[in-house]
């Protein structure tokens, strides 16, 4: 016989535990089911362990760079298993939070093992039958793994396999030039591998202006990172103290140590049974939901990155509030109604919102258009980083921010200042006419605003 809940939560993401924190404070019962690790891709394999070796890593680049500050700090070395004893230390004790909250709340219950569906209101979880009115997936992603010729034959690790190394490789060979890939580049480079970057396409981070991509291979070659672009052709060779790989017919082997791959991310949709509730999912396996995260079966959600929304800390517990706010509050929130917005966070970071440049010329509408070097930002000096650009794009007719990129120090905080003006549709005047401090980077932001030209 069946357990019977109010809801059931089918993964401890982002947004599965603050929404059981949600549905027990109204009284209701819920049961929330993970096989793995409770805090999903976040906190054990995502943003909190890999935020923790990038401050490492920066720690580390600093150092080296001691004496341009007038600091003598000698030869700098990497102990990368005390560097990993950190982020595990970190990574376990956040896990340990939300376990801890989850079974502190009145009214939950924390269910370990791997949850498939029976019928519209029930799943089996490792042949225990659970059932309720509402069902809420948060069943995240995992990385895409290729079938590069050769590849079946060599040892290769994803963003979760490389968190476990506590040595630092020779030889770093990473396929793939977006995010999770440029991350783990630079902070292995600054723990002293070699590292080379292979990407398929003509540049890195494609969703990204052209400059913006131009300007983050500068920032990555500077520090000794090699990058290979257009590899079309990629495939690999065993040798006996790693592997060969060529990224195209025209080119040279590239012998490495140790291979990442960080090509993209799928959900993990494939494995619930999703079809004996008749949960409509994509070609590519997101599950198809609507503005408000319900899927076409009435009683069923989807949050997070399963759901094809966004692929992001922030993005899933937002989907937590949407559901939320429509469920418990009668708020009626909307997906739609949120600007999309994200960080790369190689060193200097870049902090984005709203569109790009190139996004807004094939919209075709009438556009401005504020460009700053960090050369010329007084905090970015002082501080000795200099590298990179801010940049915003301005409606010209409604004078509504469209989008902005800040590549440089500070960059993931200083792009908030514009993301809220955005978020309240309030016209750019309304940063560029505000006192800000100095000297700050962010002071910058309104003498941008105030040179804005015809975007053509």
């Amino acid at each position: 016989m069946a357990r019977t809940f109010d809801a059931i939560v089918i993964g401890a993401g982002q947004a599965g535990p603050p929404l059981a924190g949600r549905l027990t404070d109204a009284g209701q019962t819920v049961a929330v089911i993970e096989r793995k690790y409770v805090g999903g891709t976040c906190v054990n394999t995502g943003c909190i362990p890999t935020k923790t070796l990038v401050a490492s890593a920066h720690a580390a680049h600093l150092a080296r760079r001691g004496s341009e500050y007038g600091v003598g700090t000698g030869d700098v070395t990497v102990d990368m298993a005390r560097v990993k004893a950190r982020k595990d230390k970190i990574m376990l004790g956040d896990r340990h939070g939300v376990e801890s909250w989850i079974e502190g709340m009145n009214g939950a219950t924390l269910i370990r093992g791997h949850a498939r569906f029976v019928d519209p209101h029930t799943v089996d979880v490792d042949g225990e039958r659970l059932t309720a009115e509402r069902i809420f997936l948060n069943v995240g992603g995992r990385a895409v793994v290729p079938e590069f010729p050769g590849l079946d034959g060599i040892d290769y690790m994803t963003n979760t396999g490389i968190l476990e190394i506590d040595s630092v490789p020779e030889h770093l060979v990473i396929i793939g030039g977006s995010y999770i890939a440029l991350e783990f580049a630079q902070m292995y480079r600054r723990f002293g591998a070699a590292v080379t970057v292979v990407e398929k396409g003509p540049r890195l981070t494609a969703r990204e202006d052209e400059d913006v991509s131009a300007a983050i291979k500068d920032i990555l070659e500077a520090e000794g990172i090699t990058v290979v672009l257009d590899a079309t052709g990629i495939r690999f060779t065993k040798r006996d103290n790693g592997f060969d790989v060529v990224p195209r017919d025209d080119a040279q082997p590239i012998a490495g140590t140790h291979l990442l791959l960080a090509v993209g991310r799928q959900p993990n949709t494939d494995d619930l049974d999703l079809q004996k509730a008749g949960v409509e999912v994509d070609e590519r396996g997101f599950i198809v939901v609507d503005d408000q995260l319900r899927t076409n079966v009435e009683h069923i959600w989807a949050m997070g990155d399963c759901n094809g929304k966004g692929a992001f800390t922030h993005t899933s517990y937002n989907d937590f509030e949407i559901v939320a706010a429509n469920l418990l509050d009668d708020d009626p929130r909307r997906v739609s109604d949120r600007v999309p917005t994200y960080a790369l966070y190689i060193d200097p970071p870049l902090g984005r919102a709203g569109l790009t440049e190139a996004q807004v010329r094939a919209s075709g509408r009438k556009a401005l258009v504020g460009k700053r070097p960090m050369t010329r930002v007084g905090r970015a000096v002082e501080k000795g980083e200099t590298q990179g650009f801010m940049k915003v794009v301005v409606d010209a007719e409604t004078q509504e921010i469209l989008g902005a990129a800040i590549l440089g120090v500070g960059g993931d905080e200083v792009v908030h200042a514009i993301l809220d003006i955005m978020a309240a549709k309030e016209p750019y005047t309304a940063i560029s006419r505000t006192m800000h401090i100095h000297p700050t980077v962010s002071e910058l932001v309104p003498t941008m605003l105030q040179e804005l030209k015809p975007l053509v």
